[in-house]
């Protein structure tokens, strides 16, 4: 008899963890990316919408913030953080290798911390 009760009170903890697991299919995320005008804008946007699990991505120049939609179960912001430093942006926690941000238009070079 303990150890059906043992089993079952394992089992009962085992589902209730799973549950808190839960991720957020629509999470609101906002990141700082750093650009300067409308090329930079699609050239972002273009960016986080390559990543699988983003509904919705709209970059604000005049607050340089990627305002996005995510599907936590499927991607993070990091991933879309490293998908836009890869087309030479930089973002808080994630920089554009000088190769990349080199391959930028005159007009979309910001200034570099």
């Amino acid at each position: 008899m303990k150890k059906i009760m043992f089993v079952l009170f394992v089992s009962l903890i085992g589902f209730s963890s799973q549950a808190q697991e839960k991720k957020n299919k629509n999470a609101k995320k906002d990141i700082e990316v750093k650009g300067n005008c409308e090329m930079c804008k699609k050239r972002i946007e273009k960016a986080a919408f390559s990543v699988p699990g983003v509904k919705s991505a709209e970059w604000h120049q005049d607050d340089q913030t990627l305002h996005l939609i995510v599907n936590e179960e499927k991607t993070d912001a990091l991933k879309v953080q490293q998908a836009i430093a890869k087309v030479g942006h930089d973002t808080k926690e994630v920089r554009a290798t000088d190769e990349d941000y080199g391959k930028l238009h005159t007009c979309c070079s910001y200034e570099r911390n």
